[in-house]
Parts: structure tokens; sequence; C-alpha cells
């Protein structure tokens, strides 16, 4: 996995054009400059809209360098950035993300480096914001050292999932990958196992084969169709949680609680 430049430091210069839209509880900054200089400051951003046909020197530099920090850019009419704010936008609409997101790659490296067996969780389009927000709950109290997620395709991460959390989001790492695909082969080749949590499993999370210690990845699929095929197939196991009800399905945030807490159980054994 090609390490990126990764940047955090909090940039000065005024902070204008900046607002609090009640929908989406997040820091909007609208304005071609306004978010070039927030990208310049290393603003750690969640999403970009820019205005759909318009060639402008400022929006293709806000194009690169957004691409280069694997912040989603979406390209939008103007009724869309209209909807988003009634202010003059000129074009361009940001969200400030709420937490500060971390290099998967030297997160796995430090874990390595300091003798311990990486846990993390890999998400596959998670968008619901309370049940990524109950999942890092999950994961943070699990002992799990980072929470991974796509660029696109997952849940803002905004008030509503940091309060869902319970603060978790404030303590444990969240990596934004562009590709998971990309990613999943990164962990395999660094010596995690990926495990799968999927209903299309054959063995049951209470089997005696099903090994959850050592470096792991436990991936969990979105709530409306679970795991992609192409992550699927690349899981090193595939799992199941018992079921004797006649639902035969979890909420993605319970399923995550459950499975983490076998695996801590097996680890503590160990």
């Amino acid at each position: 996995m090609e390490k990126r430049n990764y940047r955090d430091r909090e940039g000065g210069g005024p902070k204008r054009y900046y607002s609090q839209p009640k929908a989406d509880k997040m820091e909007m900054i609208f304005g071609l400059r306004p978010i070039l200089e927030a990208l310049h400051a290393g603003k750690t951003l969640e999403k970009i809209y820019l205005l759909k046909g318009v060639k402008h020197s400022i929006s293709q530099e806000i194009t690169e360098m957004a691409k280069a920090a694997d912040i989603p850019v979406s390209l939008v009419p103007s009724e869309k950035l209209d909807q988003l704010t009634r202010k003059n936008h000129q074009g361009a609409v940001a969200y400030l993300s709420a937490i500060s997101y971390s290099p998967l790659d030297e997160i796995v490296a430090s874990l390595f480096e300091k003798g311990k067996d990486p846990v993390l969780m890999v998400l596959d389009r998670i968008t619901d914001v309370r049940n990524f927000g109950a999942i890092a709950r999950n994961a943070e109290c699990m002992g799990v050292d980072a929470i991974v997620i796509p660029s696109r395709g997952a849940a803002q991460i905004n008030a509503d999932a940091l309060k869902t959390s319970a603060g978790a989001l404030n303590l444990i790492p969240v990596c934004r990958e562009p590709n998971l695909k990309e990613t999943l082969h990164f962990l395999k080749q660094s010596g995690i196992r990926v495990i799968a949590c999927t209903e299309k499993a054959e063995e049951t999370l209470t089997d005696a084969a099903v090994d959850l210690t050592g470096p792991i990845a436990i991936l969990m699929g979105s709530e409306e169709d679970g795991i992609s095929p192409e992550y699927l197939k690349r899981a090193d196991v595939r799992v199941k949680i018992p079921m004797t009800g006649q639902i035969q399905s979890l909420n993605v945030s319970v399923a995550s609680g459950i499975i983490l807490f076998e695996a801590l159980r097996q680890r503590q054994k160990a």
C-alpha cells in the first residue's frame, strides 16, 4: 500500500463563509477560495460539492488537492448547492469533518512495532450515522485499534455519530481509504487476517475452528446487502453469528458487538 501524504496541522487565517447547517449538524464552508484555503491549512474535510460543468483554475486545484487527501468530491447541479445553503456559494460547498482521520499504514506499522496484534474493523458501506456511532462505541469498548471506512459510500461523521458513539470517535482512530479492495490486500500482505462476518458463511462464531486471535481485521457489510462480493472473496475466514429465531438477521451494530466480544474473549483466554 503506497504511503500517502497526510496532514493534520491546524492552519491560520480568517474563517470566512462558515456556517452551521442544522440538517447535517456539520460545519460548512462555502465559496471556492475559502475551501481552497481550508485545504491548504490542512483542515480535514468530510466532503466537497462542486458545480458540475464549470472549469476554473481554483476548482481544479481543489479537486487535485482533495484527491491527494482522499476527500470525496461530487460534481452536482446548482440546485443541489442551493439546497445545501442559501448563501452565495460560488459553485462550491464543503463540510468540515468532526474528527481527524488517521493514516492506516502508519497505525499498522506502529502497532506491530509495539509488539501488538492489531484488531481492526473494516466497514463496507455502513451508511446509517447511528449504526456507525454504535459500532465505534462497541469497537472502543472491546479494544479495537482502528476503524477503516471507504472514502465514498460511508456514513457522515457528524454530531449524531459522535453522540451515538458516546465519545468513542474521539478516542479510536478512524482511517478513510479510497479503495477497500486495495486496503484489504494491504492488510493481508501485512500479516493481518481478514475475518468476514456474514450470513453467507458456513462456519459459526461458536465453532471451535474459528480463531479470532492474532492480527485480525473484522469486515462488516452494509445494512442493505451485507459485504460486497468483491470484498467477501478476499476474506481469509467467513463466519456467521448463530441464531435460532425466525428473523435470522441482526442490526449491523448489534452484530459487531457480538463478534467483537467473542474476539475479546478468545484473546483474553489465549
